[in-house]
């Protein structure tokens, strides 16, 4: 173990045999985006070598495909030709010449490829692709089998220091081991020897083309957390072919991605699903390899020093800050600028189709194009708001050089912030707040806390910066004066008494924030795994196929009515890869979602509203309004009536709706450019 550290076990080197990483750090696969854009190569050297200079034990790239029908879409990565493999040595270079080392991950898609060319053990539509797949003829498998060893092949050549063969999360590799997804009768189906065929001849065959010295990492659905799954018995077996046929490394993966329980979203509690790795642990003797929701140092060491793997992944964490390991290392872990698990700029931009970033660090994957280079004129600047753009901008500009004061009228930084962690599931902003106040620090920020300043007051700074943010908006509704009607605010930070009959006007993400704060049954279980595994229907026991089991919920404190006016479906502007854990999440608490709402007036009886043309009255104790924001901009505006010029940032700029991805993105770009 390395010792002088509070993190012996994450730091101890792992001796592969033919070479030793320097940590049991392993950065998880994620597709970026870049694989491929236009220059994304040069940007793609640029991101990991950034990762591999903070100190990364072994980096695996996003998924690439070992042929056509693999490719997630038309025109998507994919690896097959020496031409191709001459462009990712741009990679492989920058991360050598930083003291890394990186391993390609080979992702064939199967049934969620998005494109009509898709293939599959059998011709069975997952519930999340529009597309029936095509079934694979014998040749075929065989052909698939021999496409994967070649571009491992073609890896090597490339100057990778391994592959990662993705075997997990309910792509090809594993339609081929579940039983729901393979209903073939030749030597590909059937037994589970027969269904396992596939993985183990591609690891084999990958070993004998890339010889010993060579990291070949298997990625096994440890949990496939759907109906018709894996058991616990047939992973381990599985595991110990794959150890037969060549593998280095065994990374353990959690759920389909069809499976209908979230195993990496915000609500999961830290490292909830590392118990199940630890079963796996001793019935192998090569290093395992465990993840989801580990987000800080001290969460990987509990891990690794109770003995649940041998090596930790984590890949948010590395959009959020790539010296993560270096300040771990320095013993400086309170520097680190926390995943907090929110998808936004990482895995719904993915699913997007954009590029990757990160909510927390708009600079994850646009390293070449937001630069926070040393500035050559400092300057006095005054930040006016202490939200998160406000925030993002004044730890920017100070990091360039620049003198800053920050001013806020509040008793503490965080604006919107301070609303957002108050929600059960949304805790994790705790640790953007702490990045934050440490970073002032650190840089020497002038912080001024309970003051409210006047365009004055600003006379001798060179810029100012407003982000000032946003004030509730009040609908026109009749009667929305009446005592039972109370803002978001009033709930969220000032706790007001709710009744148990309560309408929430409004369905973007704050009217969700607030239906899941009054329907929360105080079980903590986003902080507890027993119940959240509970809650949710994980069978810790593994008893079942797929570990899964009847989800037990608390009885909902109160009776909620969430309410929009628009047509669309409640729900439809929230998150790709999140808002169907929150609809779900209500709608386990029985809170009826309604769309089309005409507000009609609130007085002694309810609220009374129209749906469909037909009127009625909800006769609920208190109404919450979440009906938008408006721009705080009487500062803004008072400096340029004075002639001055001001930069507008945050919600104070665009007030439609609340986004801290937007807020600290906008912040930091501008303090880039001052």
């Amino acid at each position: 173990m390395a010792p002088n550290t509070p993190y012996p076990h994450l730091l101890s080197p792992l001796d592969l045999g033919f070479t030793t990483l320097p940590n049991r750090v392993l950065m998880g696969s994620m597709h970026v985006g870049l694989e491929e854009a236009e220059h994304g190569f040069a940007r793609m050297a640029a991101f990991y070598a950034e990762r591999a200079r903070g100190g990364v034990g072994l980096i695996v790239t996003g998924g690439i495909a070992p042929n056509e029908a693999g490719r997630p879409w038309d025109g998507g990565a994919k690896l097959t030709t020496p031409e191709e493999a001459a462009e990712h040595r741009l990679i492989t270079d920058a991360v050598h010449a930083e003291g890394g080392r990186i391993a390609m991950q080979i992702l064939h898609f199967g049934r969620y490829a998005y494109h009509e060319g898709l293939v599959a053990p059998s011709a069975l539509k997952a519930p999340i692709s529009p597309f029936v797949p095509n079934e694979l003829t014998d040749s075929e498998v065989e052909q698939t089998i021999e496409d994967y060893a070649r571009c491992a092949e073609l890896a090597r050549e490339a100057g990778y220091d391994g592959v990662e063969v993705m075997g997990s999360e309910g792509y090809l590799i594993n339609e081929f081991i579940a039983a729901a997804t393979n209903r073939r009768t030749d030597r590909w189906g059937g037994s589970y020897e027969n269904r396992t065929r596939f993985p183990r001849e591609i690891v084999r065959r990958i070993r004998e083309r890339v010889g010993e010295d060579f990291i070949v990492v298997y990625r096994l659905s440890m949990l496939d957390l759907v109906p018709g799954g894996s058991t616990l018995d047939e992973v381990v077996a599985l595991a110990k072919e794959i150890e037969a046929a060549g593998a280095t490394i065994i990374n353990t993966g959690i759920g389909w991605h069809e499976a209908r329980i979230p195993t990496i979203a915000t609500s999961v509690p830290r490292g909830a699903y590392t118990w199940v790795t630890k079963r796996l642990m001793g019935a192998v003797s090569v290093p395992l390899v465990t993840g989801n929701r580990v987000n800080t140092p001290e969460v990987a060491e509990q891990v690794l020093a109770e003995g649940r793997a041998d090596m930790v992944s984590m890949a948010r964490p590395f959009l959020a800050d790539p010296e993560f390991v270096a300040k771990a290392a320095a013993g400086r872990a309170e520097t680190i600028n926390t995943c907090i698990g929110c998808n936004q700029a990482c895995l719904d931009h993915t699913f997007s189709m954009k590029i990757t970033s990160c909510l927390v660090n708009p600079r994850a994957c646009h390293e070449t194009e937001l630069v926070l280079s040393p500035t050559r004129l400092a300057k006095r600047i005054a930040v006016v708001g202490a939200g998160p753009a406000g925030l993002a901008c004044a730890v920017s500009a100070a990091e360039r050089g620049h003198t800053i004061t920050l001013f806020d009228a509040g008793a503490e930084i965080g604006g919107q912030l301070n609303v957002a962690r108050r929600v059960p599931g949304k805790e994790e902003f705790d640790e953007t707040l702490r990045y934050f106040r440490v970073q002032l620090a650190e840089r020497g920020v002038d912080v001024r806390l309970n003051t409210y300043v006047t365009a004055d007051d600003l006379a001798e700074y060179d810029e100012v910066v407003v982000a000032t943010g946003v004030t509730p908006r009040v609908p026109a509704i009749e009667g929305v004066g009446h005592p039972s009607v109370v803002g978001y605010l009033d709930v969220l930070r000032d706790g007001v008494p709710v009744g148990e009959r309560v309408a929430v006007l409004g369905a973007g993400g704050i009217g969700f924030d607030v239906a899941e704060f009054l329907t929360d049954g105080g079980e903590g279980a986003s902080r507890d795994p027993e119940t959240y595994f509970r809650q949710w229907g994980v069978d810790t026991t593994y008893a079942a196929a797929g570990g899964l089991r009847t989800p037990e919920r608390p009885r909902p404190p109160r009776q909620v009515h969430l309410l929009q006016r628009k047509t669309t479906k409640v729900g439809a502007g929230l998150g790709k890869t999140t808002g169907w854990i929150h609809r779900t999440e209500l709608k386990h608490r029985g809170v009826t979602m309604v769309a089309g709402v005409t507000y009609d007036r609130i007085d002694d009886a309810g609220l009374h509203l129209t749906v469909d043309g037909e009127q009625q009255v909800l006769p609920v104790d208190t109404v919450v309004l979440c009906t938008g924001q408006e721009p705080r901009r009487d500062l803004y505006e008072a400096l340029t009536a004075a002639g001055r010029t001001a930069h507008l940032i945050g919600g104070a700029d665009i007030a439609a709706e609340l986004d801290a991805k937007r807020a600290i993105d906008q912040g930091t770009r501008l303090a880039a450019a001052l």
